[in-house]
């Protein structure tokens, strides 16, 4: 399925179109589906934050991360875009390598220990397709699989069950994850629905805090359009607690102007100190696909280029500056990522051509700080095909977020991703040891839960307990293909009261089920994980 089509097939019609909030135009990512979309609720207490900024269009990483230790062949390979070496910015703590002189900013996070760069991340058998590189990432398939949900939807699907019904609540009252920018994400797309929202820019962002009203126009269809706006603003179910989020902040460092990318990472910052439960924020810059003109002719230093990595650097150390100034620094780690690297040898026109393997930086005060991997190899003679090896597989840099950061036991880990991939993650040192210190949540209290099971991981056996209104009860499990596995309670309660009943899962495999309770007009799902012994 092309990914237009995927698309548009997986979202509901009032989802295409931007939803007006005095302004504030958001794409709402949720549709109903019959399929379940609850894993696990909130197994894990955290007040972590995920920020992804995304280079969009496959970023030359040989110049952003410049192996000094092997000059000779990367001058060699690319001698109409070499930095010169009298340029390249050292990193406190590595040795051999250095980054782009653009990068003022990176270099000082590198020298506070708040930065990390990962060399050469990538998958096998890359693919050199911008839409379809950005799949996979997004997906954290295999370049030979079609997989429709995102890897951070997946997750946050894990945390909260049932999303979007009876969402928002009093556990989780604000969105999942934010996205800002217009384009549709696949990262947060779960297995059934879109955990996430997006915010078209940062100035629909602003008149939505100030109550600006962009007005509609001077056309025939212009009251139509004022009315379905006037209807948008009294649906949208997220625009209060942003709103309130932003305002509860009236003062941040200063960020640098003309760049897009600062522009949104200060919006991030100002609703994670406003408040907002969201674990997980998109950002996004483009101009990345340098196939000409990449470099200024007379100083390699400068030109298209290097004014994106400048940008890029600034942003990230306003953005890290405003979270210390802001107090809430040790809450926050952030990752760049690309769809794919370039060619090691330069093209004739001043340009690189689509490669593999590149560089991701991770910046925040529990990110490990240094570089993990080597410089990667480059041939004495390159040529136009060769490509920077692969060091590491880039869902293992997720998954590690994901079992160090979000707190998650492995085993739910390698459950959220594809078939064949759990058995290639690896657990990598890029965060400072004890950054999880995830606290086990309390037990079900009065009123909390409808359904739920204990011990919740296990091998054999579970207990389910429910709470019945009275009437007719059913309880069920299914497996994650929706097959009814067994029925272990089908009867009728004289009242309302609590009760409770063993499933044995022994001869069952190992994954995922889901108990599923039905009272009267109303049901409730909860996943339950089976383990090996």
């Amino acid at each position: 399925m092309k990914r237009k089509d995927f698309l548009f097939s997986t979202l509901p019609a009032a989802a295409i179109l931007p939803e007006m909030i005095n302004g504030y135009s958001v794409k709402a990512l949720n549709q109903n589906s019959p399929l379940v979309q609850a894993l696990m609720q909130g197994l894990t207490l955290t007040d972590h934050v995920l920020v992804i900024i995304q280079l969009s269009g496959g970023n030359d990483g040989l110049n952003m991360v410049i192996p000094i230790s092997d000059y000779s062949n990367y001058y060699n390979a690319r001698t109409n875009i070499a930095i010169p070496q009298n340029r390249i910015l050292t990193l406190a703590g590595v040795s051999g390598t250095g980054i782009h002189p653009a990068m003022t900013g990176l270099q000082s996070l590198f020298s506070d220990g708040k930065a990390k760069v990962v060399q050469s991340v990538g998958y096998p058998q890359p693919n050199f397709s911008h839409f379809r590189a950005t799949d996979i990432w997004m997906s954290a398939s295999n370049s030979n699989q079609d997989v429709y949900s995102g890897w951070a939807g997946r997750y946050l699907n894990y945390e909260y069950p049932n999303f979007p019904t009876d969402y928002p609540n009093a556990d989780m009252p604000d969105p999942l994850a934010i996205q800002i920018g217009s384009t549709t994400t696949l990262t947060t797309q779960g297995p059934s629905v879109n955990m996430g929202m997006s915010i078209t820019n940062p100035t629909t962002f602003y008149n939505l805090i100030t109550g600006v009203t962009d007005p509609a126009p001077n056309t025939p269809a212009g009251k139509e359009l004022k009315f379905i706006r006037t209807i948008n603003q009294q649906t949208q179910k997220y625009a209060t607690v942003i709103k309130n989020a932003a305002n509860a902040v009236t003062q941040q460092s200063t960020y640098p102007t003309n760049n897009t990318l600062a522009d949104q990472l200060k919006i991030v910052a100002r609703l994670i100190k406003g408040g907002l439960r969201t674990r997980i924020y998109m950002t996004s810059i483009g101009g990345f696909d340098t196939h000409s003109v990449q470099v200024n002719t007379t100083d390699t230093a400068t030109g298209a280029h290097a004014t994106l990595l400048g940008r890029v650097s600034d942003a990230i150390k306003a953005f890290q500056d405003d979270l210390k100034f802001l107090q809430v620094e040790d809450r926050v780690v952030g990752l760049t990522y690309s769809e794919f690297g370039r060619r090691i040898k330069s093209n004739s026109s001043t340009g690189t051509d689509h490669g593999s393997a590149a560089p991701m930086f991770l910046f925040g005060s529990k990110i490990d700080p240094g570089m993990l991997g080597t410089n990667p190899t480059i041939p004495a003679n390159a040529n136009v095909n060769d490509n920077v090896p692969m060091q590491y597989d880039f869902r293992s840099v997720y998954a590690t977020i994901l079992q160090n950061w979000f707190c998650l036991d492995k085993t739910v880990v390698d459950g959220l991703f594809p078939s064949g991939i759990n058995a290639q993650l690896q657990n990598l040192p890029i965060l400072k040891s004890g950054a999880c210190n995830s606290t086990p949540p309390p037990p079900p209290t009065s009123g909390a839960r409808l359904v739920w099971n204990s011990p919740a991981t296990f091998s054999n056996s579970t207990v389910v307990y429910f709470k019945t209104q009275g009437g007719h009860t059913l309880l069920q499990i299914f497996d994650t293909l929706g097959r009814l596995v067994t029925t272990l309670i089908d009867k009728d309660y004289n009242a309302a009261m609590q009760d409770q009943v063993s499933f044995n899962a022994e001869r069952l495999p190992t994954g995922i089920y889901y108990a599923r309770l039905q009272n009267g007009i109303s049901q409730t799902v909860w996943p339950m994980l089976k383990v090996r012994d």
